[in-house]
């Protein structure tokens, strides 16, 4: 009798009974997450999915009280374990828990995400359906004052993040990248697991090599996840800056990536801080960061739309930093940052 294929008992779950489910082994990297994890991890583990079903927590270094209360999840219910991830890097803790797990399905949950409760259950059924490598759907931005909800109205957007499907939704299908994922374990295994080259990026960057692989990412619409945003503007300067930093560093290695979408920001900087320079000398160019600033002025008004004033006031320089620290982050990435 020949050995079964890795995958013969996912698609066998589709068709059989709840006793046939794939076991589910859901992941989550954390680090400094005291406030958010007990919330995240009692959601994970209210998910209704009938099959067998384990949490497995990556301890980074935390600088508050995390450790302790993923202690306190761990001694309160014994499908949570916890596995330490030295390093505090968010791709060797993904891959410090799938070592560690022991279902046929990964699910990648964040330490401050919010799933709803079919949230496992409705991803297992579309990967077994479709045949996909990895389901995901939507980062569904939501801020709890002002300047959060501005940023949740600018990741939602496209004149804010573009017209990645994960932020601004469409239909369900194939796409290059998810927000987390619901993955197979033989895909993860095929492709090595993430990358620890990757400090950002690493989503995009191991679900382009899925693809490369033969693979298929699947975006799903109706899997919505709350994400919590970014509370003052440095913080959002400095998370997008770096998401603009490895997206460069992604691009350099693997050639052919990059196209009008990404170049939009750095192109933006160049252009607008030359018109600035220029403008001391020749006057008209000072037309190019007037129409910028016009322009994200009006998106940003309309993007906040129903919102209180000090949100729509807030939005459009929400925009700006989005754009400016993108751009610089990409124009800046050193070289030595591409993998050699």
């Amino acid at each position: 009798m020949s050995a079964a294929h890795p995958g013969d008992r996912v698609s066998a779950g589709a068709a059989g009974s709840e006793a046939d489910l794939p076991p589910v082994s859901v992941i989550l990297p954390v680090l400094d997450e005291e406030r958010h994890l007990a919330d995240a991890v009692h959601l994970v583990l209210a998910q209704d999915y009938a099959g067998p079903f384990e949490v497995v927590l990556a301890l980074g270094p935390s600088h508050d009280r995390t450790d302790a209360v993923a202690g306190r999840l761990q001694a309160t219910d014994p499908r949570v374990r916890t596995v330490p991830n030295p390093t505090g890097r968010t791709p060797d803790a993904l891959n410090a828990a799938i070592a560690a797990s022991t279902g046929e399905i990964i699910v990648r949950v964040d330490g401050h995400a919010e799933i709803p409760g079919d949230y496992v259950s409705t991803a297992v059924r579309e990967l077994i359906r479709v045949g996909a490598d990895n389901v995901g759907g939507m980062m569904d931005a939501r801020g709890t004052d002002d300047f959060e909800r501005a940023v949740a109205c600018a990741m939602r957007s496209r004149i804010g993040v573009g017209s990645s499907a994960f932020h601004t939704g469409g239909q369900a299908g194939e796409a290059e990248t998810v927000y987390l994922g619901v993955f197979r374990r033989e895909a993860l295994e095929r492709v090595g697991g993430y990358d620890p080259h990757f400090a950002r990026a690493q989503d995009w960057e191991m679900n382009h090599r899925i693809r490369q692989s033969g693979g298929t990412v699947w975006f799903m619409p109706e899997l919505k996840v709350t994400y919590r945003p970014r509370s003052t503007f440095r913080g959002l300067a400095k998370q997008y800056f770096h998401y603009g930093r490895w997206r460069h560093v992604v691009a350099r290695h693997h050639e052919g990536t990059i196209n009008l979408r990404y170049l939009a920001p750095p192109t933006m900087v160049l252009g607008t801080a030359t018109a600035l320079l220029v403008g001391a000398r020749w006057r008209p160019a000072w037309l190019v960061p007037a129409a910028y600033a016009a322009a994200v002025t009006a998106g940003g008004l309309a993007i906040a739309k129903g919102e209180s004033m000090r949100t729509r006031a807030l939005a459009p320089l929400v925009l700006a930093t989005m754009h400016w620290a993108w751009g610089a982050g990409f124009l800046t990435s050193p070289r030595d940052l591409a993998k050699s």
